[in-house]
């Protein structure tokens, strides 16, 4: 038996109806659909620890353990950091759940931790970590006593038919937004973008274009094919002088080798990340310090978090057809175990929260149905570790175009839900509609869940809401008036 074989079998290839060639590509197109967090995840990150952004050529600087450390030199700590947890977290997807789904520190958790606990409400960044291992630790905990998949369960169903249509509005408002497609405005927040006047956006729409008939032909790889053509177009258009260099090559990528050499590309990437660990094990020290504080921040990363990862978990898994007939995942533990264990290193190591990637809808479409698919990520995240900066010039603006590719696809999720239904119609409705408006797949669910008992009982039938269902409502009302309730007095270290 030879490799290939070995793979099949143990990934259950037949029983998915895939092979080795899908596999492979579906877990490329996710990477490069993902890719994005190995830039985003440190730039965000870093200036909660390092107390701001370089400004005026002044560059922040913050103490570990008796060494001073600048922002960039934060940020490429944060970079291996940031591929090492998702490392971790997608090997226990692949090898452990057999699922097709990428995991990193999740955009949108990051951000809250960084600006909101830590720059906003003055939490120390080392007590915000220890938060984020606490939260990982009482994920593995629930995850293994099936507490997880038992409160997802109490989801409607109308909440879970609707997620995956949320989710593909989402994708399609952050990818048209990356692509300057859509853009901000004083009057009406946002706007359609001058294509004319905005290179990202007219090459974005081409490459769009392109992607989207690869793909009504049936093309095998037509995301990832459009993806790296849309890069390539970039970097020919700024090396042929049609457009300045910094504009549609990522962070100036061609200045930069024009100046240092193609080496650059390759070397000089910080590798020890041991300032962070030291700064996670100065925050255990600092939990007695605030106790209450410690708690809430732990409640409000679980709390978010948890959604966040079961909304990604069940939208993307309809669009892969893993959902069975009452709109459940079977065996969901396992793939909750992987974000549950990622959340735990990554902390240790110096990352906030990790969970399921929404991209993971980009390598399901290309037809990854097992663990293989997540192991291909997982590969060429590791990889990547190599060659940082030439990960770093894919430009955003090229991988999104993957978002708003399966953003249309999973659209096709409103037509699971039974609009003559009142009760489907406003929680199924609120779910799509909250969820790309407020940026966050976890207000979508809440609006949802929370709407769903109340409407069942206005017409009569409160007998077909569960108790859970109502805890559960409940539930969300309590977070929210903990939330934004909370302040900088109250957090005050």
């Amino acid at each position: 038996m030879g490799v290939a074989d070995s793979l099949a079998d143990f990934f259950a290839f037949d029983e998915h109806d895939t092979d080795l060639r899908t596999e492979t590509t579906a877990g490329a197109t996710t990477f490069l659909a993902m890719a994005y967090i190995i830039v985003a995840n440190p730039n965000i990150l870093a200036p909660a620890i390092v107390g701001g952004f370089p400004e005026d050529g002044q560059v922040p600087t913050t103490e570990i353990a008796g060494e001073t450390y600048g922002f960039f030199q934060v940020v490429e700590m944060l970079t291996v950091v940031t591929i090492l947890a998702s490392v971790v977290a997608i090997l226990v997807m692949a090898l452990y759940a057999n699922r097709p789904f990428g995991l990193a520190p999740g955009l949108g958790l990051n951000a809250f931790f960084a600006f909101t606990v830590v720059i906003g409400l003055g939490v120390p960044w080392q007590v915000a970590l220890a938060a984020v291992f606490a939260e990982g630790v009482l994920f593995i905990a629930l995850t293994a006593v099936g507490a997880r998949e038992y409160v997802i369960r109490l989801f409607p169903e109308p909440v879970k038919f609707a997620v995956g249509a949320g989710i593909g509005v989402f994708l399609l408002f952050l990818g048209l937004q990356e692509m300057q497609v859509v853009v901000a405005d004083e009057v009406t927040l946002v706007t359609l973008g001058n294509v004319l006047r905005s290179p990202v956006a007219a090459l974005s729409l081409l490459g769009l274009a392109v992607t989207l008939a690869l793909y009504a032909r049936g093309i095998r790889g037509a995301i990832v094919t459009g993806i790296l053509g849309t890069a390539a177009a970039g970097y020919a258009l700024t090396l042929a002088g049609v457009v300045e260099g910094g504009v549609l090559d990522a962070g100036g990528t061609v200045a930069q080798v024009e100046r240092e050499g193609l080496g650059s590309l390759v070397f000089g990437v910080q590798y020890d990340f041991t300032p962070l660990v030291v700064g996670f094990i100065d925050g255990l020290g600092l939990i007695l310090e605030e106790p209450l504080v410690f708690a809430l921040v732990v409640f409000t990363f679980f709390f978010v978090d948890f959604f966040d990862t079961a909304g990604t978990l069940i939208g993307v898994s309809q669009r892969a057809g893993f959902l069975d007939e009452n709109g459940d995942l079977p065996d969901m533990n396992e793939p909750l175990m992987a974000d549950a264990v990622g959340t735990t290193f990554g902390a240790m190591m110096g990352t906030s929260t990790v969970t399921t990637y929404i991209e993971s809808a980009a390598g399901v479409e290309e037809g990854g149905r097992t663990g293989f698919t997540a192991l291909v990520v997982g590969l060429l995240f590791a990889l990547s570790l190599a060659v940082v900066p030439l990960v770093q010039a894919i430009p955003t603006y090229a991988t999104y175009l993957a978002l708003v590719v399966v953003g249309i696809i999973m659209l096709q999720g409103v037509a699971d839900i039974d609009w003559s239904d009142p009760a489907w119609a406003i929680s199924g409705g609120l779910t799509v509609t909250v969820m790309p408006l407020t940026v966050s797949i976890a207000n979508g669910l809440a609006a949802g869940i929370m709407s769903y008992p109340i409407v069942k009982a206005a017409v009569g039938e409160r007998r077909d809401v569960s108790p859970g269902q109502w805890t559960l409502a409940a539930v969300f009302v309590v977070y929210f008036a903990v939330f934004f309730a909370a302040d900088a007095e109250l957090f005050g270290f």
